[in-house]
């Protein structure tokens, strides 16, 4: 294969028209194959195959800073940067991961793997070169989709205003993980498709052509004539609002139109922008013709026709289910997502209640203030935003919704250890940052009937409530009514003498086998499902005052999240039991298999188990302490 030849971006350089053409046709039978082995975003990077070539056959990364936004479209990217053989561990423990990796290449900028950051970076690199003097350029690479995210548009506002010299890509495939909503989309959407743009151009050249040169005046005359006459048959984009370049719309599958337009960038002074307009999922026929999210992120899949294998009821599955249930019995329940409706479970809720869903875009700081508005009039919002993305709307969740007391439902999904996409997505903090909110109860159910029950609890209170649970096969079917439990109640799921294991969410069932492996080793184990991180259950002192000792464990960082509420409420209450917090170091978590992630942090039922005879070792027989 042609690809094979490709060991650096200097490789792509002498290639011929036709054999462009075959080298991208070769990028995309390999993308399919490896993410059908691993699982991964195919359809993103389907669709940047020619801009990517085009990209480094313009440039000469490193020395120019290539920066991708959001980094789930950089398979591509890694191919050419000498990582084509890597592609066999794709997003496996110790392999190549999912997004740029700062130890995997110098080809890799930034481990940006969350949307509308890429631009504060560029600006950043951009004026850093200015102010040191260094060579090279900077491009970013930006999708349409995150352009519905608040940070974009802050950086833009400061790009038009220091105006450095920046190639901005606009990837526009009029979609983020599902089709880009918003005032944003209309706009680029009209430049997308009206051919009076261009023809404007053409019309204005023609008219300034007649004009007579006569020194600057002319000249600035000229300027305003060709601006009014533009006007009249063209939108103007809302980069040149901003006081930036346009160019475009261009295809971006043409990868000689695409290195036209780049050189002509690359000479501009100043920041530009190129609007490339790309098909996500492009050369694949089954992603192309999915109209949810164009085959954005898989699991393991047939390559020969897309299928996927059957899968049982995943958390969000039985989520999405028992919102729908109480939405019939509760017209005032509405449910809110930032561009992620069916990774959330809300597709059902959409089609049911489509006057009652909100998708604001890769927008959680909106999403959360927009929900505080909607309860302030009596609405039941539920906010249904990923862990590690919830946590990007902190200050929203404080002063908008806890500090009013409103009664906003906010449910976490992939919390804890995701697995395959690393550092950035792993749903470690939320029951940290969330813990120390005022006004804010915090749980977490163990299973898919508790879960049931905690978002009735949530719709029932009077307040803002927020629940998490993990990414993955659901251990059952949720088939508990959706009745309320009483707030700040933990449950005992295992009676014993010798130790007390309190745990919260998934850690439950692990706790529990745990305790099974315990029994046989003759250790008596009592089992605690805490439920509640926050208010957290007072009786749990109690509890622990009647065993040698304490083991808590969660899915979670262990700096100030579950743990650290149990150990205050020892010491409140003047327990002076021995304890040991089981969770998440106080460290980013590596990419790989989620069971193997848990197993080497020692959240697994062994690890568990380990920690308590550890424990209990250091502490003193209950006959010798009478």
């Amino acid at each position: 294969m042609l690809l094979d030849e490709i060991t650096c971006p200097d490789d792509l350089r002498g290639l011929s028209p036709q054999d462009l053409n075959r080298l991208c046709a070769e990028i995309r039978e390999f993308l399919v194959a490896a993410v059908a082995r691993t699982g991964g975003h195919l359809g993103p990077n389907l669709g940047v195959v020619e801009l990517t070539v085009a990209l480094h056959r313009t440039f000469h990364s490193p020395r120019d800073a290539l920066i991708f936004d959001t980094g789930h479209q950089t398979y591509v990217h890694k191919m050419l940067t000498g990582r084509l053989a890597s592609f066999d561990r794709l997003r496996q423990r110790g392999g190549l991961s999912g997004y740029p990796n700062r130890a995997e290449s110098e080809h890799d900028i930034v481990e940006n793997s969350h949307a509308s950051t890429g631009l504060s970076y560029a600006l950043a690199l951009a004026t850093a070169r200015q102010l040191t003097g260094e060579p090279g350029k900077v491009v970013c690479v930006v999708g349409d989709g995150a352009l519905t995210g608040g940070m974009a548009y802050e950086a833009l506002n400061n790009i038009g205003h220091l105006q450095p010299e920046l190639i901005i890509i606009l990837n526009d495939n009029g979609r983020s993980y599902a089709p880009t909503i918003g005032g944003i989309a209309a706009n680029l959407g009209q430049l997308r498709l009206s051919p009076t743009y261009e023809a404007a151009k053409d019309a204005t050249s023609r008219t300034l052509r007649h004009l007579p040169l006569v020194g600057d005046s002319a000249y600035q005359a000229a300027k305003r004539v060709k601006e009014s006459l533009k006007q009249l048959v063209s939108t103007t984009s809302l980069f040149e609002t901003l006081g930036l370049k346009y160019g475009g719309p261009i295809d971006g599958h043409d990868v000689l139109a695409l290195e036209r337009a780049l050189r002509d960038a690359a000479a501009y002074r100043g920041p530009v922008v190129i609007h490339v307009v790309t098909n996500k999922g492009n050369g694949y026929a089954p992603a192309v013709q999915d109209d949810i999210d164009k085959y954005h992120g898989v699991s393991t899949f047939d390559p020969r026709d897309g299928s996927f294998a059957t899968k049982a009821p995943s958390w969000t599955d039985l989520f999405g289910e028992a919102l729908l249930e109480a939405a019939e019995e509760d017209s005032r329940i509405v449910a809110i997502t930032a561009a992620m409706a069916s990774s959330t479970g809300l597709l059902a809720f959409a089609e049911r209640f489509p006057d009652r869903f909100f998708d604001v875009g890769i927008a959680e700081q909106h999403a959360v203030t927009f929900a505080a508005g909607l309860a302030m009039k009596g609405l039941r919002p539920v906010v249904c935003i990923y862990s590690s993305f919830l946590q990007r709307a902190f200050d929203q969740i404080a002063c908008d919704a806890c500090l009013h007391r409103l009664p906003v439902t906010f449910v976490i999904d992939r919390a804890g250890i995701t697995g395959d996409d690393g550092p950035s997505h792993h749903g470690m903090l939320d029951l940290a940052f969330l813990r120390c909110i005022p006004n804010l109860v915090v749980a977490a159910p163990s299973s898919p009937d508790e879960m049931r029950r905690m978002l009735a609890t949530a719709l029932a209170h009077d307040g803002p409530f927020a629940f998490r649970y993990p990414r993955g096969t659901a251990p059952a079917a949720g088939t508990a009514l959706l009745e309320p439990l009483i707030i700040g109640r933990a449950a005992v799921r295992r009676e014993g003498t010798d130790i007390a294991i309190m745990a919260v969410g998934k850690m439950v069932r692990v706790a529990l086998e745990a305790a099974a492996q315990l029994h046989k080793e003759g250790v008596s184990a009592t089992v605690v499902d805490a439920r509640f991180v926050k208010p957290i259950d007072p009786h749990l002192a109690d509890i622990a005052a009647a065993h040698r000792a304490v083991l808590t464990v969660e899915d979670g960082t262990r700096v100030g999240a579950f743990g650290s509420a149990v150990a205050e409420l020892l010491g409140d209450s003047g327990v002076m039991v021995p304890l040991h917090r089981l969770g998440i170091p106080d460290r980013f978590v590596e990419h790989g298999g989620q069971a193997l992630l848990l197993a080497e942090l020692g959240l697994d039922a062994d690890g568990v188990a380990r920690s308590a005879r550890e424990l209990l070792a250091t502490v003193r027989p209950a006959h010798a302490l009478t």
